[in-house]
């Protein structure tokens, strides 16, 4: 993958394109509801396939939270029918290696469940697919070959030229998802279909606990006065600590990485 420039924009009626969704959850009252961004996820596909979107759910076929996706204007939602603790990657492989489709969209994470944010590697990985991590927008799908924007920190934006097919996570930086209409959503049909279940040994073996962000380390201010210890604290803080690796080899990268690691504790 490397930056190109701009080309012709999609043809919605030659792509075929599956949008992964998952249960949300909200995060003041942890009612089920439609995860934001597999709703982006949605929104984005939307606009690049259209009607021929293909949405894609690997669970319970009964939960109300899935109609929210039909009132974003689906006819139908796609559920490759699990009970909870099933390991919904092999069913959703077999399921999209069968399917003659072009790109997978996901969310990064997801907002219930284990929410580890692995599935998108591991799929991608089982497909044999590349991976595009924060996609932001899909500029073109040309040639067996798609143009497309990665979001990266800062608001900035990269250009990826990647060939099909592929798979992306969808970043906060895509376009936000369109309401969803209650109408629509109560005439959408949840098809469901039985798959092979297969039991996610490290997800019912384990305990789950809410993730908790890791503590800052405070900087230790010495200053004489009152004001020189408001300057300090109100500074913005300077750079300088990071490297960019640029035309480096495998080896040499994964090197860099392990020393950063095991300078910071991560690894003894």
């Amino acid at each position: 993958m490397r930056p190109e420039q701009a080309s012709s924009p999609v043809d919605n009626n030659a792509v075929h394109i599956i949008s992964l969704v998952s249960i949300g959850a909200h995060p003041t009252s942890g009612r089920p509801r439609r995860a934001e961004q597999d709703a982006r996820g949605v929104e984005l596909g939307l606009q690049l396939a259209g009607k021929n979107l293909h949405v894609l759910h690997a669970g319970n076929v009964e939960e109300p939270a899935l109609r929210a996706y039909l009132g974003m204007g689906l006819d139908e939602l796609h559920v490759l029918e699990q009970p909870e603790g099933a390991d919904a990657l092999p069913a959703l492989a077999d399921y999209i290696r069968d399917s003659n489709v072009q790109v997978v969209l996901s969310g990064s994470q997801a907002e219930t469940g284990e929410g580890s944010g692995m599935l998108p590697f591991l799929l991608a990985e089982k497909l044999g697919w590349p991976l595009v991590v924060g996609l932001a927008e899909v500029e073109s799908l040309d040639n067996g070959v798609a143009l497309v924007l990665q979001a990266l920190p800062r608001g900035q934006r990269r250009r990826l030229k990647v060939r099909l097919p592929f798979m992306a996570t969808v970043d906060n930086a895509a376009p936000k998802a369109r309401q969803s209409a209650y109408g629509p959503a109560q005439r959408g049909v949840l098809g469901a279909e039985e798959v092979e279940v297969v039991v996610d040994e490290l997800l019912t073996g384990n305990a789950l606990q809410p993730a908790k962000p890791r503590p800052k380390r405070l900087k230790v201010i010495k200053a004489k006065s009152g004001a020189d210890r408001m300057k300090a604290a109100t500074a913005k803080a300077s750079g300088g600590g990071g490297q960019v690796l640029k035309g480096v080899s495998p080896e040499e990268g994964a090197a860099a990485i392990l020393k950063l690691l095991v300078e910071e504790g991560v690894v003894r």
